[in-house]
């Protein structure tokens, strides 16, 4: 290195070292003087979550329907003001995406005090300015938009994966269900590609409860992003005093509904087709068969546990039938090659989402009469 140029980061070294010395004096008096305002400072830049954060989690009506994303939006307003670094908005989606904060201010030209951004349609620039709140400190950012866009903003979301940076992504619109908007608004391939992506969490929750702690989860996670995939149609909010708490949501996959071993049946699937594997196993129960039901939410997560847990939930030697609204790709390590697959592999259609269930097969009554076939 010339000598001119040693010289001239020596010189800069010092400059900062004295700028160092200066903010922390300046930071100490300020402490001194004003000590909660300091402490709400520190907790801002380390991104702090109350560990009590369900405590402020709204209460979900037993069987009342309400659409992931709305329940999603729920949870993010009774939130915001536990965690003030909680920032973020969506790609011009907010009132579909249910992703803004209610009087918490904008984001606008020479106005920064608010915490929702208006990103516009631009998927690829709402997660490049993700990384870098993320990159900065003292945010948590997150950004809306539909399911199948999540394609155009892959290079930002891959990176927030690589740099372990705690962005949230809330993908709405999450299966063919979506209906009458067709095909291009259909996701079909998403869901696996986002999988495929290393250390990022695919979460898909099946009603208001997972919803939440599919939330609280990807708040305080603090190596890596993860991402909500939520429906646009009204799903049942669950009795939980007959199925399995929904902090299932934290090991990834869990047992919602069983029946004594030996099982006929193992139902595994994640979002609103967890409601129809609950509806198909009731269908074959009155038939005699012994069925065990498995909301899985995500797959990173419960590969994360351990393997005594794992086969706790899909003991070796029993037949599982995987069911999502999406490409089959990867049930395969979870059903196994003897298991029943009720996937799809081809672009959706447009027609309203019942028809669209139908069409497809999505109905309790056809998984239940493909696994009678089957066994």
């Amino acid at each position: 290195m010339p000598e001119e140029v040693r010289g001239f980061f020596k010189r800069l070294g010092r400059k900062l070292g004295r700028a160092r010395e200066a903010w922390d004096a300046m930071y100490a008096a300020y402490k001194a003087e004003e000590p909660a305002k300091a402490e709400a400072f520190e907790r801002l830049l380390a991104r702090d979550v109350p560990a009590d954060l369900e405590t402020a989690l709204p209460a979900f009506e037993v069987g009342k329907g309400i659409a992931t994303r709305a329940s999603s939006g729920m949870v993010l307003n009774a939130v915001a003001s536990r965690v003030p670094c909680l920032v973020g908005g969506s790609a011009d989606l907010a009132p579909s995406n249910n992703t803004y904060i209610k009087g918490g201010g904008d984001i606008r030209r020479g106005e920064f005090s608010g915490r929702n951004f208006h990103f516009g349609v631009r998927e690829h620039a709402m997660g490049s300015v993700m990384n870098g709140l993320a990159l900065h400190g003292g945010f948590r950012p997150y950004g809306g938009t539909f399911l199948v866009f999540s394609d155009y903003m892959r290079p930002p979301i891959r990176l927030a994966a690589m740099m372990g940076l705690p962005a949230v992504y809330v993908f709405t619109h999450d299966s063919i269900f979506v209906g009458e908007d067709g095909p291009t608004h259909q996701p079909i391939e998403q869901i696996a590609a986002l999988r495929a992506i290393p250390n990022l969490d695919v979460v898909r929750p099946a009603d208001a409860n997972e919803t939440a702690c599919a939330w609280l989860h990807a708040l305080r996670r603090s190596g890596g992003p993860t991402a909500l995939c939520l429906t646009r149609q009204n799903l049942a909010t669950l009795d939980r005093a007959r199925y399995a708490p929904a902090e299932g949501v934290y090991q990834g996959a869990y047992v919602l509904s069983d029946d004594p071993a030996p099982w006929d049946w193992i139902l595994a699937g994640s979002g609103s087709e967890v409601h129809l594997c609950l509806e198909a196993a009731e269908i074959l129960r009155r038939e005699g068969a012994r069925i065990r039901v498995v909301s899985m939410p995500c797959w990173e997560l419960f590969l994360r546990q351990d393997a005594a847990y794992q086969a706790s939930v899909f003991p070796a030697g029993a037949r599982c039938a995987a069911v999502e609204t999406g490409v089959r790709m990867g049930w395969e390590r979870f059903a196994g090659k003897d298991g029943v697959y009720l996937t799809i592999e081809r672009f959706g259609a447009s027609a309203p989402f019942k028809k669209l269930a139908e069409e497809f097969g999505f109905t309790a009554q056809n998984l239940a009469a493909e696994l009678t076939r089957a066994k």
